[in-house]
């Protein structure tokens, strides 16, 4: 018996570490971790210790004879991958990074953002060094994403947030939360108070699709959609028409399919989750019936992965439609999908893309309907949304990669709401320098680097505007190691400033800013209420989603 890795892994990595024999990979040293979809374990190499499974954050690690119908495919998939690429150990003994000598007293750091790259990084440093962190975030709640952006039928992806608590329980970290730097406090002052500042802010702004009615009614961003269904407080008073038979999802990643399985999942399904109850109550009013996911390239460079592609298929009373005109591969394509070093995740996705294909349909069902290779050229409709024009595109090779290019045929798609899901652009951070072309703050593996060429001073970034938007939340772990890694060299080497004042101070200037701070005794105040409330419906937690609520439950 081996374990197996399933669909909901994060690429946290936690587990290549544990593992006391070396059999998962690829490992976060090589260069293909940082493109790949998956992590494998290799069957005949797995001892069954289970050491993997403990340290999964997000619970994706299963024995083989555990698995479920919907994750038993998988155990194909971790075999074939070592079958192209059989395992060859280079397993070394991990050895603890030196920590700073005592003599230069506790290392001060604020970290802005409470999301996964925030908290990893915090972590990092907490285990890493004698250190006191104050962790900044407008809102008054932390975890980012993992609140506000994971679909609520994904439960497990969200247990990472059980590991940041645990982590966090002692006091040498502390929460400010509805606090907003740049507002209630400089960077002037942060620097003031600590050693160092890491920004991990995320990329908090949509790419445009940039066609003509982009900006009519009823034309949103999935992030909109997304922060709605899951009780942001910015979010809980827009309004979606979900009115018609029809909604068009732009983009084919991850969080797409996100917004097509809640647009066609049972109600009574979401209602076991901790989804917003309004957005519950919109869903179950619903009369959509179709979605139409549409992606810009073919099936073999589309942007989600293959176990959310397969995790539809498990989708009660929901067809998933794929036209087998789309899935002629071009020349390139194909020898892609021909050449023996193919992950195996790649030949999954195609290969499900043909079984939908040709599935059944059921009367009566709902549909989420794939179409490759086309892109939207303008929204049209009088007054609102009425129907999406779209092109025909071809892929052409340039520089080894497949680019779509339009052609001359088009057509018209009626619908009644469009969701743009193409990515996401991080914005300029404060007065810190910015790189407009890529979206991040300019950066040497975390060190931000002024105009000159030389790193700022005890400034550093994590995240997404460190390296630009991609990745899952587990991703963030190696990139923030990164980060902690030359912060602590740089305390460790006499590079950083000392710090003019020190925690109390700095919780009395907060306490002048900002009466409705969020501390530690806060968050946890709003967090037993939601679970409170949860229990009692049966539902993991039901979220506050109000500015109001929030603070009122945060004083109890």
């Amino acid at each position: 018996m081996a374990y197996v890795i399933t669909q909901r892994c994060c690429n946290d990595a936690s587990c290549v570490s544990e593992c006391p024999v070396d059999c998962i990979r690829p490992t976060p040293d090589q260069p293909e971790f940082a493109t790949t979809e998956m992590l494998y374990i290799d069957p005949d190499t797995c001892i069954d210790c289970g050491a993997c499974v403990d340290a999964c954050p997000v619970e994706a690690i299963y024995s083989e004879d555990d698995l479920t119908e919907s994750l038993a495919r998988f155990r194909d998939v971790n075999a074939a991958y070592f079958q192209r690429h059989p395992l060859e150990s280079d397993f070394t003994p991990i050895v603890a990074p030196a920590r700073p000598p005592k003599e230069l007293g506790t290392l001060r750091v604020a970290i802005v953002g409470a999301g996964p790259a925030a908290c990893y990084a915090a972590d990092e440093l907490l285990r890493r060094a004698d250190v006191e962190i104050e962790m900044f975030d407008r809102l008054p709640t932390p975890w980012g994403l993992v609140r506000a952006g994971v679909a609520p039928d994904h439960p497990g992806t969200k247990i990472v947030a059980n590991m940041f608590e645990s982590a966090f329980r002692r006091e040498t970290l502390q929460y400010h939360l509805n606090v907003e730097v740049g507002t209630h406090i400089s960077h002037g002052e942060l620097l003031q108070h600590h050693h160092a500042v890491i920004y991990a802010v995320g990329a908090s702004t949509d790419c445009r699709l940039e066609v003509p009615g982009e900006d009519l009614p009823g034309s949103h961003s999935a992030t909109e959609f997304v922060a709605w269904y899951n009780g942001h407080p910015d979010y809980a008073d827009r309004t979606f028409d979900l009115s018609g038979e029809r909604a068009v999802i732009v983009g084919n990643g991850n969080v797409a399919l996100d917004v097509a399985r809640v647009l066609t999942a049972d109600p009574d399904e979401l209602a076991k989750t901790d989804i917003a109850d309004y957005a519950l109550d919109a869903l179950r009013q619903s009369t959509i019936r179709e979605v139409v996911v549409l992606g810009r390239r073919g099936p073999l460079q589309a942007a989600y992965t293959s176990s959310e592609f397969l995790a539809l298929a498990h989708l009660k009373g929901v067809d998933i439609v794929v036209d087998d005109v789309d899935l002629e591969l071009d020349q390139a394509s194909q020898a892609v999908l021909d050449d023996p070093e193919i992950e195996p995740s790649l030949t999954l996705k195609y290969t499900l893309a043909k079984e939908y294909a040709a599935g059944r349909r059921a009367d009566g069902n709902r549909r989420i309907v794939f179409r490759y290779l086309v892109s939207p050229t303008a929204l049209t409709g009088a007054d609102r949304v009425e129907s999406v024009e779209v092109v025909r595109n071809e892929l052409v090779d340039l520089e080894g990669r497949q680019v779509a290019v339009a052609t001359d045929r088009t057509e018209k798609i009626d619908t009644t709401l469009v969701l743009r899901s193409i990515g996401y652009r991080g914005e300029p951070v404060g007065d810190l320098p910015f790189d407009e072309q890529r979206g991040i703050v300019p950066n040497e593996h975390g060190r931000v680097i002024g105009a000159d060429g030389a790193p700022v001073p005890g400034v550093y970034v994590s995240g997404w505007i460190k390296r630009g938007p991609r990745g899952v939340i587990g991703s963030n772990r190696v990139d923030s190691e990164e980060t902690a890694e030359q912060l602590i060299a740089d305390f460790t080497m006499g590079r950083l400033g000392v710090p003019e004042a020190g925690r109390a101070a700095l919780q009395t200037l907060l306490a002048q800013r900002r009466a409705d701070l969020v501390d530690r005794a806060g968050w946890r105040a709003i967090d037993q209420a939601e679970k409170a409330a949860g229990k009692s419906a049966g539902r993991p937690r039901v979220k506050f989603t109000s500015w109001d609520d929030l603070l009122k439950a945060a004083r109890g």
